[in-house]
């Protein structure tokens, strides 16, 4: 027996069409499961969407546009889903904005000072509230089915702070500096909190609930950046995009079975420093 296996097992990525969004659908893809792709961006979405469809999955790969900060809009979707027979077995809470770290400007706006409440608002509705919406929603139903997995996608930065040092520029003053925005941080602890709060909520009707929290991930950022960032981290290099597949594999399979409310960091051993 495969227990990694997801054939017959519908699974709905959020911000699928992000670079580990893209990633996650692949991973389950290649275990079997039929894959729901969601974003807001629908040019981005067909793209990525057009990316994974071949002649192997075309009958396992959907995708609709959904906002995740919007319970109407998710709703809208899984109604959708459930007229066209799609019973959702897997979440995957991956959406989220990642916040620029500098911006051209003389008063820098990523810095805890200058930040302002509508980015706050804005970025918690969609990484934070997001998430407890969709596993409201679809996490109601899996427990009705009695059986489900919900895999929240935080950050290596859910189990530290962040180190602004990485994003220091030469020649500017301190009030200047670019940082790491203080919402970046607080979904994804806040993601943690979620997950053991899940974990617990329907584990008597079969609802899994877990964290991934990766480490950068390369992506082509400047060299000073990834020297910095590859200095911090025991294996001296940052992630590659697909080395996250497998672990997603295990979290969403019965391999992970008697898993719940734990939170999974690969960073390539930066967090145990």
């Amino acid at each position: 027996m495969n227990q990694f296996n997801l054939s017959n097992r519908v699974a709905l990525i959020t911000g699928a069409s992000g670079l580990l969004g893209v990633e996650h659908a692949a991973a389950l893809l290649e275990a079997g499961a039929s894959v729901v792709m969601t974003d807001i961006n629908e040019k981005g979405l067909v793209k990525a969407f057009d990316a994974l469809l071949d002649s192997d999955n075309k009958e396992r790969l959907y995708y609709k546009v959904m906002d995740v900060s919007s319970e109407e809009s998710i709703r809208k979707v899984a109604n959708e889903l459930e007229n066209d027979k799609h019973s959702v077995d897997i979440l995957i809470n991956n959406a989220a904005i990642d916040p620029k770290v500098q911006k051209d400007s003389i008063v820098e706006a990523s810095r805890l000072e200058n930040f302002s409440v509508d980015d706050w608002d804005f970025q918690l509705g969609v990484g934070l509230t997001g998430a407890m919406l969709c596993s409201k929603i679809f996490g109601t139903e899996m427990a009705k089915n009695s059986g489900g997995v919900i895999l929240n996608i935080a950050s290596d930065l859910s189990v530290f702070a962040p180190d602004q040092r990485l994003y220091k520029k030469d020649g500017l003053l301190p009030e200047q500096q670019p940082v790491k925005p203080v919402t970046y941080s607080v979904i994804k602890h806040g993601l943690i909190g979620l997950t053991k709060y899940l974990a617990t909520y329907w584990a008597d009707q079969g609802v899994r609930c877990n964290a991934l929290s990766p480490g950068g991930v390369y992506t082509s950022q400047n060299d000073e950046f990834v020297n910095r960032l590859s200095d911090l981290i025991p294996m001296g290099r940052m992630a590659k995009k697909e080395e996250y597949r497998g672990a997603v594999q295990f979290m969403c399979s019965d391999a992970s079975a008697y898993m719940n409310g734990q939170n999974i960091v690969m960073d390539g051993g930066r967090s145990v420093l």
